[in-house]
């Protein structure tokens, strides 16, 4: 009996273990300009609110899945941003920030920083792709599950995003998609 407990003991450590390594690293803008010079990879950034409940689903259901996870560790670089903070970013040489910010409206409605605003963010969460140079390729809004988030995934990872130039293009490209991630 001993032996058993020993043995579930070391596999829940185990699968706790594994689950903690298929959380996103999630960096900084400034961080992420720094590691691409290094190391150039493709760039996933977050872009949410305190107070949006799609953002925080995406976070727990999409970005918390082990599959997603996983493949934006090993093919991204991963950055949260929040649309409304008062931090400044620079990004390419330019800073921007959040003139109109109110930090007596924490956790509610505040301003959009105009970072947010130069990647054209209109609403929440958005996941803005960027390429190996940190250039823009594109926004993508909205709460997307796992396999939905994974199209778009391996789109931009894979430059197959430079082949698709039609509306036709893209439903065949979604039509032949065989998705990968589970759930």
């Amino acid at each position: 009996m001993k032996n058993v407990i020993v043995l579930v003991s070391l596999f829940l450590t185990g699968l706790i273990s594994v689950h903690a390594q298929e959380k996103i690293n999630w960096i900084s803008v400034e961080k992420a300009q720094e590691l691409i010079k290094k190391e150039p990879r493709k760039v996933i950034m977050d872009v949410y609110t305190t107070w949006c409940g799609p953002c925080k689903a995406l976070d727990k259901n999409t970005f918390g899945n082990p599959d997603v996870a996983k493949y934006i560790n090993e093919n991204y670089y991963a950055v949260k941003f929040n649309a409304e903070s008062d931090i400044d970013v620079t990004y390419k040489g330019q800073t921007y920030t959040n003139p109109n910010y109110d930090p007596n409206r924490k956790g509610k409605r505040n301003a959009q920083h105009l970072f947010a605003q130069f990647l054209r963010v209109r609403a929440y969460p958005t996941m803005v792709f960027f390429d190996s140079d940190f250039n823009v390729i594109a926004p993508i809004s909205g709460y997307l599950l796992p396999k939905q988030l994974e199209i778009y995934l391996k789109l931009f990872k894979n430059d197959t995003y430079k082949e698709i130039n039609t509306k036709e293009d893209w439903e065949k490209y979604q039509k032949e998609f065989v998705n990968e991630f589970k759930s």
